[in-house]
């Protein structure tokens, strides 16, 4: 299998489980993988009246740090960008939202090791 053919293969798998974790927690998943002009979110779900737009990074080992570790200014600036755009072409400009993660651990033989959820990130 090619590197990036498994990062890809990696990366659903723990999207699957991010979702099974989030739907266990009482979220409702309403989009997945939207997309548009300013980028990507991977999961849109609400709990409470609340959106929450979470980025799910997922990591085997600690080669490159642990998930946390991943999400950087930039890049929670866009999960920003896309929550608006998502917002507006939704009509939902008044809901209350927060930017969310989720990390994902696995070992290498795809056990999963940690997930957790981050339902608000500065």
């Amino acid at each position: 299998m090619h590197v990036s053919d498994a990062r890809v293969k990696l990366g659903r798998q723990g999207e699957e489980l991010a979702v099974a974790e989030l739907a266990r927690s009482g979220y409702e998943i309403v989009a997945r993988n939207w997309r548009c002009q300013a980028g990507e979110v991977d999961v849109v779900a609400c709990r409470d009246g609340v959106f929450h737009f979470f980025e799910v990074r997922t990591r085997r080992g600690r080669e490159y740090g642990a998930p946390e570790e991943s999400v950087t200014p930039a890049k929670r600036r866009r999960m920003v960008d896309v929550a608006l755009a998502y917002l507006g072409e939704h009509g939902l400009d008044d809901a209350d939202w927060r930017i969310g993660f989720v990390a994902v651990e696995m070992d290498r033989t795809g056990q999963l090791l940690r997930l957790e959820v981050y339902d608000s990130i500065e």
